[in-house]
C-alpha cells in the first residue's frame, strides 16, 4: 500500500498521449483532462518524449493540472525506441524526480520499479488470439509486459471480463486487479440538434437511411461478417434503401490481417450499397451515430468495446455479437 503524506505525485507514462487515432491514446487524452479536477490533491507529471510539444500544442490549456517532462529518445528504430522509453527512460525519470507513484496507461510496465508502479492492461489480444501473437519479437514483447504486470503494486483493467482475463491468464491475485470502466467519449454532449445532423450528413454525404458500423478493420473486428450480414438482409427481402455506412480508415493494403473491405464489398456485389466515408472527425461521431438506423458492431474480441458505449449514448440501436469482451 501507498502512505499518504500530504499531496500524492503520480508520474504518467505519455508515450500515447495526443495519439488520438488509438484507444489508449483516447484513453489517456479523456484521463489527463478529468484527473486533475476529481483529484486536486494530486500532483500529475506526464513524461513526453523531445519534441512532441508541438505536435501537442499548447499543454496548459488541453490539460489544464498536468505537468509536462520532456524527455530525450536515442535515436534507434521505433520499435527500439519505445522499448528503451518504456523500460529505461520513464522508471529512471520516475525516480529522479521521487514520485510516489508511477502509471503506466498501457501493458507496457517497466521491469525495473524503483517507485510503485500502476499499469492499466486494456486487453490481452496478443496473448489471446493467435492472429496478433505476431513473430518471435511480437511474441518476446508479450511475454515481457506479461512479467513486468505481475511487479506492479496494482492493474486496472477497464471490465469485468478483462479482469478475469488478466486473473486467468496473467496469473495476477484478484486483489491486485482494479476495475475502473470506461465513460463514454462524448459525456457531456448534448442531444445534436438538427442543424449539426445535417451538416454531418453533407460533410460525409451519408445516405438518407443507413446501418452504420465504425472502427477499425484489423481481422478480429469481423467487418466480413457485417458485409455478409447486409447481403444476407438485401436478398431476404430487405430495404435496398438502407444503405450500409462503414467508417474509419480504412486498410492501404488489404492483407490477411487487414482485410480491405471495399475488395469484400465489391465480392458480394454490394457496391452501390455500401457507402464508406472515411476518417470520422471525434466531434462528428455524435450526430453520425444517430442518424444510423443501427449500429453494427460484431468484434471477436473487445477489452471493453467503447463504440457500442458511444452509439447507446446517441440512443442508437446495438446489434453486437457474443464475442464482444467488457
Amino acid at each position: 500500500m501507498i502512505e499518504m503524506r500530504g499531496a500524492l505525485d503520480v508520474a504518467i507514462n505519455g508515450w500515447f498521449a495526443g495519439d488520438l487515432a488509438s484507444g489508449s491514446g483516447q484513453y489517456v487524452d479523456h484521463l489527463l483532462t478529468h484527473l486533475p479536477p476529481a483529484a486536486p490533491m494530486v500532483r500529475y507529471s506526464l513524461l513526453l518524449p523531445t519534441g512532441r510539444g508541438a505536435a501537442l500544442g499548447d499543454l496548459a490549456s488541453r490539460w489544464p493540472g498536468i505537468d509536462p517532462v520532456f524527455l530525450p529518445t536515442p535515436r534507434l528504430p521505433r520499435r527500439l525506441a519505445k522499448l528503451w522509453w518504456e523500460q529505461v527512460t520513464v522508471p529512471r525519470a520516475a525516480r529522479q524526480l521521487g514520485v510516489d507513484v508511477l502509471w503506466v496507461p498501457y501493458w507496457a510496465a517497466p521491469c525495473w520499479q524503483p517507485v510503485p508502479t500502476v499499469v492499466t492492461i486494456h486487453d490481452l489480444i496478443p496473448l489471446l488470439l493467435p492472429a496478433y501473437r505476431g513473430g518471435w519479437l511480437q511474441r518476446g514483447y508479450t511475454s515481457l509486459v506479461g512479467y513486468t504486470s505481475r511487479r506492479a503494486i496494482a492493474v486496472i483493467a477497464v471490465s469485468q471480463a478483462g479482469a478475469r482475463d488478466i486473473v486467468a491468464h496473467l496469473g495476477i491475485p484478484a486483489e491486485r486487479v482494479h476495475v475502473v470502466h470506461h465513460g463514454p467519449n462524448q459525456e457531456d454532449q448534448p442531444v445534436p440538434s438538427a442543424d449539426q445532423l445535417a451538416v454531418v450528413r453533407q460533410k460525409y454525404r451519408l445516405p438518407a437511411r443507413f446501418f452504420l458500423y465504425l472502427g477499425g478493420f484489423d481481422v478480429r473486428k469481423n467487418v466480413g461478417s457485417t458485409l455478409a450480414a447486409y447481403r444476407s438482409y438485401l436478398d431476404q427481402g430487405g430495404d435496398p434503401a438502407v444503405s450500409l455506412v462503414i467508417a474509419g480508415k480504412l486498410p492501404v493494403v488489404d492483407t490477411a490481417f487487414f482485410p480491405d473491405p471495399k475488395k469484400s464489398a465489391a465480392a458480394l456485389h454490394l457496391t452501390e450499397h455500401v457507402h464508406f466515408c472515411g476518417w470520422i472527425d471525434e466531434p462528428d461521431k455524435p450526430a453520425l451515430y444517430a442518424l444510423a438506423i443501427a449500429f453494427l458492431f460484431p468484434s471477436l474480441y473487445e477489452g471493453f468495446g467503447m463504440m457500442v458505449l458511444e452509439a447507446m449514448q446517441a440512443g442508437t440501436v446495438v446489434v453486437t455479437s457474443e464475442g464482444v469482451r467488457g
